[in-house]
């Protein structure tokens, strides 16, 4: 009995630092979030404009011109976020697999090895898509009318 105490407050202990990785991950998930409303709010103001200028060509062209970068930057924000999700969620399971091998008393630890890796992986291509999005909103904002 007290061995298997000891396995559960190990697995606990284990359990901290995934923890505050899932913090990390949902203030990332809520900046990017933020980030994807004020594109759809940007983009919500360029289509009424197109509506209103269907007359004048040079700046319907900068319009759809500003469009295009819009649908850009949120597909990229869009796969940021499932990413970061995908991370989370295999974060989660790093930490279910860790209690679940101490209390079945089994080794889980290349399962769990795996699946941290794998969570790592996706945080990569999480904030490497999140700084191309920046990248893209950056060059941008130079050409942007107000």
């Amino acid at each position: 009995m007290e061995s298997h105490i000891a396995d559960i407050s190990n697995a606990i202990q284990l359990a901290v630092a995934p923890v505050f990785l899932l913090t990390a991950l949902a203030t990332l998930i809520n900046v990017m979030n933020g980030r994807l409303s004020r594109i759809v709010d940007r983009r919500r103001l360029v289509q009424a404009r197109l509506g209103e200028a269907a007359n004048q060509t040079g700046a319907e062209t900068d319009d759809h011109d500003e469009m295009a970068m819009l649908d850009r930057r949120s597909k990229l924000i869009y796969f940021s976020i499932f990413f970061a999700v995908l991370s989370a969620l295999l974060v989660c399971l790093v930490v279910a697999g860790a209690f679940l091998g101490a209390l079945m008393t089994a080794d889980a630890s290349k399962t769990v090895a795996t699946l941290f890796v794998l969570a790592m992986l996706a945080t990569i291509a999480c904030l490497g898509l999140f700084l191309r999005e920046i990248y893209l909103a950056v060059r941008a904002g130079g050409h942007r009318r107000a």
